[in-house]
């Protein structure tokens, strides 16, 4: 099983919560300052956004940057739990199973 990409997942969680609040990619892409076909994009998993891209259709939506990485960090521990039948191959006993991200 290959492991999703950040993008996809971070995609999913704007989509998943745009959609829960039944507004559309130009609500959201204007609120948030981004055009809409960009939006459209982050969405679907096809661009890396920067975390000002993030973090503003975060806030568009009502939620945290922090908010948003939780819930991608939430689905990935979920779909990668499914085809590992919840074990966590190569992670030591100290890990502590939070989020780490690098540039």
């Amino acid at each position: 099983m290959k492991e999703p990409l950040w993008r996809d997942l971070v995609g999913d969680v704007l989509r998943r919560e745009r959609l829960a609040q039944e507004r559309t990619l130009k609500d959201v892409a204007d609120e948030a300052r981004i055009s809409m076909p960009y939006l459209s994009e982050v969405e679907r998993g096809r661009k890396e956004a920067s975390s000002e891209v993030l973090a503003a259709a975060a806030h568009a939506l009502g939620l945290s940057l922090g908010d948003l990485l939780s819930r991608a960090q939430g689905e990935l521990i979920r779909v990668t739990s499914r085809y590992s039948g919840g074990s966590r191959r190569g992670a030591s006993p100290s890990s502590s199973g939070g989020l780490c991200m690098a540039a």
